[in-house]
């Protein structure tokens, strides 16, 4: 048994440390805080019992006296546990106090830090906390202190003027107080301040003033927050990267598949953008395999194989190593791969693509066919979802070749956990929604309602991955915003970028 008290670091979940990570994903109980990024809990390992106990405000799922027995408890039963609180355990963070109380049982535990909110949240908005030219001395503070302590323990005639930076956690509420001290003990009321709302996320909001003046900038503002006191906020103007890129501020919803949302979330979120996943689609195997296990069994029988998606390519491979077949039953079959996705993935299997139109459509595809050779008596594999277009099939057929469509996988309707996508719609919250296939589209509108759709006129912008996605969605009373001019997902991303810059 064990318990790890881990730093999960102040939002951003990519500044989590690797031995973090990885002791989440040992973990057998999970026990997490209110700040943590729910991105971690999708690491667990499949069984482990995930515990939340945060404290918002003055609602405490957990009293801490509550959170310390349960951790020694999940942990005298055994199990590996993790005590996954946001920031570092030991800066302001009760972790001295937990770690205390299991010491005290004999219970071993290991300390993992995290990047604490006071340098982290101050560097995404621009403010080194220390700088040769400006100060090389650092104070950190809490805003909110023990109210049973009967008085501040923090001596403000001290460290008012003693120190150069000054960062202050958790200190929306008690500002004007923090404030009043500063100024009553030696502080210029000309001195800078910052003062940065869920630092290190997409959601992070900076609000610079002074002494003076701060109290006024900052009413109505929400905690969390971090504020920062000294000349070096000066150098925001200079340095501010993280909140002048393209997507900053910008709500953007992802439609596709869970397990294919990452990649083209993470190319979002680089660009500033907050993406919120709400994917429509669930790619499963085919419910018969016997058609497609047919037609694996005598691939050398075929001249051509197309590919139209990367799911075609993977489903293919999968089965046709299930079946204990490898590569070499493609031997003297050509290649056709729409799209340098599709193309892409077919070349991870050490295969060559004979055949990649210019343009990422089935009209594309058959025309290239034609350029390419004679297509009469030429049989054809195309492994494909289970809803795809028949088009190519039907034109190939026309020229009198043999095509024969296998269904490889399927698209299933899928209810995300993120039911109140409408709400979010309607409130004007979001700006953008990316479709990436016609069955996105489908569902998207199936799960929102056809009813709904004319209350979004003017509130979101529909963006479209290509043509055939954007004639289904028109069908379907969807008014798309953008069009990909390249019909991928970084072609989808520029065409977000260069609308948002619009």
């Amino acid at each position: 048994m064990k318990v790890y008290l881990v730093g999960s670091g102040p939002g951003d979940p990519g500044l989590i440390t690797v031995k973090g990570l990885d002791c989440i994903r040992r973990a057998d109980v999970i026990i997490y805080d209110y700040l943590v990024s729910e991105e971690f809990l999708k690491e667990a390992k499949e069984g482990a019992e995930i515990i939340y106990v945060g404290k918002e405000g003055s609602r405490h799922t957990l009293e801490q006296d509550e959170i310390n027995r349960l951790l020694a408890e999940k942990a005298q039963t055994g199990r590996v546990v993790v005590r996954l609180k946001g920031g570092d355990p030991f800066v302001f963070g009760r972790g001295g106090e937990e770690a205390v109380y299991l010491a005290e049982r004999g219970i071993p535990f290991e300390v993992v830090p995290g990047i604490t909110a006071a340098i982290a949240a101050p560097a995404y908005a621009g403010i080194p906390v220390t700088h040769r030219g400006y100060t090389s001395t650092l104070g950190l503070l809490t805003g909110h202190e023990d109210p049973t302590k009967g008085g501040s323990a923090i001596p403000w005639d001290k460290i008012s003027t003693a120190m150069g930076t000054l960062a202050v956690y958790m200190g929306i509420k008690n500002l004007p107080y923090i404030v009043g001290e500063l100024l009553k003990h030696g502080r210029p009321k000309d001195t800078p301040v910052a003062v940065i709302r869920w630092g290190t996320t997409a959601q992070q909001k900076t609000i610079v003033g002074t002494l003076g003046d701060i109290l006024e900038k900052t009413k109505g503002l929400e905690p969390p927050a971090v504020t920062v006191v000294g000349e070096v906020v000066k150098l925001r103007e200079y340095l501010n990267w993280f909140e002048t890129r393209p997507l900053y501020g910008k709500t953007v919803v992802v439609t596709r598949a869970r397990d294919q949302a990452s990649d083209f979330a993470r190319e979002l979120e680089e660009l500033g953008a907050r993406v919120i996943e709400f994917p429509t689609i669930k790619i499963v195997e085919p419910e018969d395999f016997t058609p497609l296990d047919r037609e694996l069994r005598r691939l050398g029988t075929f001249h051509w194989v197309i590919f139209t998606s990367v799911n075609g390519v993977d489903c293919f491979f999968n089965r046709l190593f299930q079946l204990g077949s490898d590569a070499r039953a493609l031997k003297g079959v050509k290649i056709c791969a729409i799209g340098p996705a599709t193309a892409q993935a077919v070349r991870r299997y050490y295969l060559r693509v004979d055949c990649q139109p210019s343009k990422y459509v089935a009209e594309e595809v058959l025309e290239e066919l034609k350029r390419r050779e004679e297509l009469k008596d030429k049989r054809i594999l195309m492994p494909r979802a289970d809803i795809a277009r028949s088009f190519l099939p039907e034109e190939l057929k026309k020229l009198g070749a043999e095509a024969v469509e296998v269904t490889a996988y399927r698209t299933l309707l899928v209810h995300p956990e993120e039911l109140d996508l409408l709400e979010k719609l309607r409130a004007g919250e979001i700006d953008m929604v990316t479709f990436t296939s016609s069955s996105t589209v489908r569902n998207f509108v199936e799960i929102i309602g056809k009813e709904n759709l004319a209350q979004l006129d003017g509130k979101v912008r529909f963006v479209s991955i290509g043509p055939i996605t954007t004639r289904t969605a028109e069908e379907l009373g969807i008014k798309v915003y953008l069009e990909a001019k390249e019909y991928t997902i970084p072609g989808l991303v520029k065409a977000i970028k260069e609308g948002f810059k619009e």
